[in-house]
């Protein structure tokens, strides 16, 4: 029997492991810009996720199980939303104020709730919810532009592509969980690496059959720089690795409500890397959202 605790080890870390992924795609940025260092976790997380699955089949001696339609379509779909929400953050980071759009895709939760009720029948109670709500405005707190003139009625665009990237995002949530109860594995870990090998062969053959299509040059230049993109690629797929078995055992809306402790790694990383201070706003933010968090383990 799977201990009722366990994806709450799964998310916090996968939350730490992204933490680290997203830090080594910082560095990548100066030579293979925003876009090109965004793709490295999809096409480089890829022959690690397979790894992660032959080592699975192998230790629990059962074969991978072949997805049927509904959790092709899922995952598909689920693969497709991530791509477009990460696309979506790629065009709020070019808006002037991007930093409220970064605030409103902390709205993800509160989708992915609401997705999970519609798609999937996942329960939200009324401690659930509230729990949602206060680890939510916890983070827009700490996410949000520190001067008002950062938040003007010019921002609406990156404020618009921060809450349809909320979306994209909470539908890759859904996809994702509902791609791993469809296919049925034989034990949760096997089914949920399954899915993320899927996951990631589907969204590599797209980026390389556009990047293919629209920009060569950049898909060379990713390649040449796979010395430094292996350590991402592998951060990444671990990452998703204990997103996924977190998925596999957990509804979705409880799982991306806890990873928003990501948010107090990344404040320790940019404090011990870049000797930023933290301001009282965003101390009063951790604490709303830890506030939250607390809530949702009592539910």
């Amino acid at each position: 029997m799977t201990p009722s605790w366990l994806w709450i080890v799964f998310t916090v870390a996968a939350s730490g492991a992204q933490t680290a992924r997203n830090a080594m795609q910082r560095d990548l940025i100066a030579t293979l810009g925003t876009a090109g260092a965004t793709f490295v976790r999809f096409l480089f997380g890829l022959p690690f996720a397979l790894l992660f699955l032959t080592l699975v089949s192998v230790a629990s001696g059962v074969a991978p199980p072949t997805p049927g339609a509904a959790s092709l379509l899922w995952t598909g779909f689920g693969g497709v939303s991530q791509i477009l929400a990460t696309g979506l953050m790629l065009a709020a980071m070019k808006e002037k104020s991007f930093v409220v759009a970064i605030a409103y895709t902390k709205t993800e939760p509160v989708q992915v709730a609401l997705f999970g009720l519609l798609f999937l029948g996942d329960r939200v109670t009324g401690g659930m919810a509230a729990a949602i709500a206060v680890a939510t405005l916890g983070v827009m707190l700490m996410s949000w532009p520190k001067r008002s003139a950062e938040a003007a009625p010019t921002s609406w665009r990156a404020a618009i592509y921060g809450l349809v990237s909320a979306a994209m995002f909470a539908f890759s949530a859904i996809g994702y969980r509902a791609g791993i109860l469809a296919l049925g594995a034989p034990n949760f870990v096997l089914g949920a690496s399954a899915i993320l090998a899927l996951a990631l062969a589907i969204q590599s053959g797209l980026i390389v059959i556009g990047l293919m299509l629209f920009d060569r040059a950049l898909l060379a230049g990713i390649f040449r720089a796979w010395r430094p993109s292996l350590l991402a690629g592998f951060m990444g797929a671990l990452a998703s690795q204990f997103w996924f078995l977190a998925f596999a055992i957990d509804t979705a809306a409880r799982v991306r409500t806890l990873a928003l402790i990501e948010m107090i790694f990344a404040q320790v990383v940019t404090k011990k890397i870049f000797q930023q201070k933290t301001s009282a706003r965003e101390i009063a933010g951790m604490a709303i959202m830890i506030a939250g968090v607390v809530i949702l383990m009592w539910t």
